[in-house]
Parts: C-alpha cells; structure tokens; sequence
C-alpha cells in the first residue's frame, strides 16, 4: 500500500474542513472534550512531531499552539501538512525515532502510522461535523491489523491495559479477514463490516452497535474489547 499517498489525500482532506466559516468551537464528541480546534491542534502538532523525529531523529518536540483564527489555522495546518509530506518523502528506510520498541525505526514505519492516524482523525471532524465516511475496506483492514502488531501490547505494556484472560476473534464480513488477540482458542468472536470494526477498536462505535454479530461467550469477548487496545 502506498502509504505515502494515502497520507497526502487525507491530510488534504481533513485540511479542507477547516474553512473560514468554521467553527472552532464545535466538540468532537469522539476524542473526549475536545473542539474542532483542538483537533487541528492536535493534526498540525503531531505532524510537526513526526518533522522532528525524522530530521533531528528525537520525539520530544513541543511546538506554540495553533493559530485561533479559522484563516490563520488553515494556513498554519496546510504547513505542517506539506512539512510531513516532504519529510516523509525520504526514502523508507531512512531512519528516524519512533514511539515504539519495534524494529525497523524508519521513515516507513511513520507513512503507516501517519497515514492511519490522519484517516481516524478525519473521521473524527467529519463524524464532528454531521458527515461522517466509512473507510476504505483496504485500509481499515491494514488499520486493524496495526492495532493488534503496534499498539495493544503496547498499552499492557505501559500499565494502560490488563493482560486479556481469554481469546476474542475479528472477522471482517467484507474482506474475509480473521485477528485472534488474546490466550488460547477464541471464546467469542466479533464480526461485521472491516470499517466499523476499526471504529469499534479504537472506541468509535460500541460493541453493541447492531451492525456487529457476536458469537460465543460475549461478556467475555467484550471484555477483551474494552482492553483499551489503542491509547
């Protein structure tokens, strides 16, 4: 998958959203209590995050707030958007500093995460704004995936998360794909649509939500769910 790309189309979509007649004060009722303009902040600095870990290869970056102006932040936000882009550019084994202990540490590593990252977040404005898009099934699965390979052990491993006791199944009923997370056969399994299941992994959409079909012991299933899997 052209990570890179997907990256670009979606950073330009979510900068879109942020028109002269925004308001910023809308709440992005899927990151807690947090407004549209935290959002953007939080786009715009992370992008710049990801300028420092690969050019100065650290991860401590911490830059001014954004510009409160709905002109002004487009602005600023296209920057750190073009930023990214160019630094992420770079060949996919140039190496950089990552969050993670997992090899490789590479510019590579970052077009994934960053082009999952811009898609959940561009969910987030839009869903904020009324019009919320389900994902495109190709990276909703790879989106699934980089939970389980990235960041589920790592929440357990960060005192944020339980070791699970028993195991839960994800299938996919449009891609026909299978996850298993936790020890042991599945003692339940969750399925539905590649797009909801993604939102529902990263606390989007609820497991009750009629679109999923549960099988086996789903108390149990849930639990494993509820994790947290993602930060």
């Amino acid at each position: 998958m052209d990570f890179l790309a997907v990256l670009r189309d979606k950073l330009t979509a979510f900068g879109a959203l942020i028109t002269p007649e925004a308001d910023l004060t809308t709440p992005v009722p899927s990151c807690g209590d947090w407004t549209f303009y935290d959002l953007v902040d939080h786009m715009g600095q992370g992008n710049l995050w990801v300028v420092t870990a690969v050019a100065e290869n650290r991860g401590d970056y911490e830059g001014p707030a954004a510009p409160k102006d709905p002109t002004d932040l487009r602005a600023w936000y296209d920057e750190t958007a073009h930023a990214i882009v160019q630094s992420l550019s770079a060949a996919p084994e140039t190496p950089a500093w990552t969050f993670t202990r997992l090899l490789p540490r590479n510019v590579a590593f970052w077009r994934r995460r960053r082009a999952q990252e811009t898609l959940m977040h561009l969910w987030d404005a839009r869903n904020a704004l009324g019009a919320p898009e389900a994902f495109e099934p190709a990276l909703a699965d790879d989106g699934i995936a980089e939970v389980f390979e990235l960041f589920a052990q790592r929440m357990i491993d960060r005192g944020l998360a339980t070791t699970p006791t028993s195991a839960l199944r994800i299938t996919t009923t449009d891609t026909a794909r299978t996850w298993t997370y936790g020890p042991g056969e599945p003692v339940a399994e969750l399925s539905g649509p590649t797009s909801d299941l993604l939102l529902a992994l990263w606390g989007r959409k609820p497991a009750s939500d009629p679109g999923f079909t549960w099988s086996g012991d789903r108390t149990a299933g849930e639990r494993v769910l509820a994790g947290p899997l993602v930060p």
